[in-house]
């Protein structure tokens, strides 16, 4: 067993607040800390819609959702929310400018022998290292988006990581239930992200250049057999997230269709205060998204077939 009992989550937007509230569930005492005060009231109803969903899914009774409540707490102020910290996950926004400061104001208040992880899912951790103050307490643990259904945990060194603090976060996995993903090599992406972006902003693109709709999209990914396309999936990760990624590594590789599929998601979404599930709208309408209803694969009748043959325009 790990020491790893008291956690604080740094963040708490759509994953921070599912690494939390899991992390309770399975016996953790957790904190969550967010610099917003209305982000952390959207935490608690987010947390309000994860009681419902281990009620129903995840095996859990009354009695467990009660005792989840009694070890979570939440907290606005930086230096309370981690003075008795085992291990700090740290999932702000990802941008890195944003992750640098928060590593750099939390660095003096945090317990001699805490141990800090990031989740980012896209950038290094030797990126952050020096910052955190404790680089050989220091490595990634990132945490799929549905945390009860996906639950896995890509966990990556950078130079200076302690074996220790690889073996203890390694075992703090497994006590909330992930399965281990040792990240064998630095790699920008970790497993899961270096075929997902790069699908998402696929996805993205057929969007944003008009070639197909968010649905039809999503229908061709359907048939595979998946619970959701990739446009449904970008609604569960989270509008801002995608941004953030998909606008920093448009700036960092030149690519000009990323960035413009982060454009196309800031007008859409962002701008409108659209953020996916998080909202209750993304490319879907929530809790009841088109691509769940009956008929959504359904073949149509055939006196539809002049109305989509005045889509298809040869160029």
């Amino acid at each position: 067993m790990s020491r790893l009992d008291q956690v604080t989550v740094l963040g708490s937007g759509v994953l921070g607040g599912q690494i939390a509230w899991h992390s309770a569930f399975k016996g953790k005492t957790v904190t969550v800390y967010d610099i917003a005060p209305d982000a952390i009231e959207r935490c608690r109803a987010a947390h309000d819609q994860y009681a419902a969903i281990y009620l129903s899914d995840v095996g859990a009774d009354d009695a467990d959702i009660a005792a989840t409540r009694e070890r979570l707490t939440y907290s606005t102020d930086l230096a309370t929310a981690v003075s008795q910290a085992d291990l700090v996950i740290e999932a702000v926004p990802e941008i890195p400018e944003v992750k640098t400061a928060v590593y750099k104001e939390m660095a003096g208040l945090l317990p001699p022998d805490a141990l800090v992880a990031t989740n980012s899912s896209t950038l290094l951790p030797r990126d952050f290292a020096s910052d955190t103050g404790r680089p050989e307490k220091f490595c990634a643990l990132h945490f799929s988006n549905l945390i009860w259904a996906m639950n896995f945990a890509e966990i990556m060194a950078h130079p200076g990581t302690s074996a220790g603090t690889l073996t203890e976060v390694t075992e703090f996995a497994i006590e909330i239930g992930m399965l281990p993903i040792p990240v064998r090599k630095e790699q920008n992406g970790y497993v899961v992200n270096t075929w997902l972006v790069p699908f998402l902003n696929a996805a993205q693109t057929l969007v944003t250049n008009g070639v197909a709709t968010p649905e039809d999209v999503d229908r061709t990914f359907l048939y595979t057999g998946a619970r959701f396309g990739p446009l449904g999936m970008m609604d569960m990760v989270g509008m801002k997230t995608v941004y953030d990624v998909l606008s920093h590594w448009g700036r960092e590789s030149g690519d000009a269709q990323m960035s413009a599929n982060a454009d196309y998601v800031k007008q859409n979404f962002l701008d409108h205060g659209l953020l996916g599930i998080q909202t209750g709208k993304g490319y879907y309408d929530y809790p009841d998204p088109a691509y769940q209803r009956p008929g959504f694969l359904d073949v149509p009748d055939i006196s539809v077939v002049p109305d989509l043959v005045s889509l298809i325009s040869p160029q």
